[in-house]
């Protein structure tokens, strides 16, 4: 049976505010990284899964809409591949 390991990007959308996002930039501002503007802040998720790619993929759609984002603040893409 394949094995995948899906890497899972999140982050808010940009008419959201990120409050956490301008924390690091005023943060990173004092200390005098005055060129970093726009700073975002997402989430990075690591899985590991077996199967048959179609379900795989599938099911990793059902877990990232359903599970690791919410889609109506949050954009989510994953990458998927085969591993040994």
């Amino acid at each position: 049976m394949p094995h995948y390991q899906a890497k899972i990007y999140v982050t808010l959308r940009p008419s959201i505010l990120d409050p956490q996002g301008r924390t690091v930039e005023r943060a990173l501002s004092h200390l005098n990284h005055d060129n970093v503007g726009s700073v975002r802040i997402g989430k990075y998720i690591e899985l590991n899964l077996s199967g048959e790619k179609a379900d795989v993929e599938a099911q990793l759609k059902d877990i990232v809409e359903n599970v690791l984002s919410n889609p109506i603040m949050e954009d989510a893409r994953w990458e998927l591949e085969e591993v040994q």
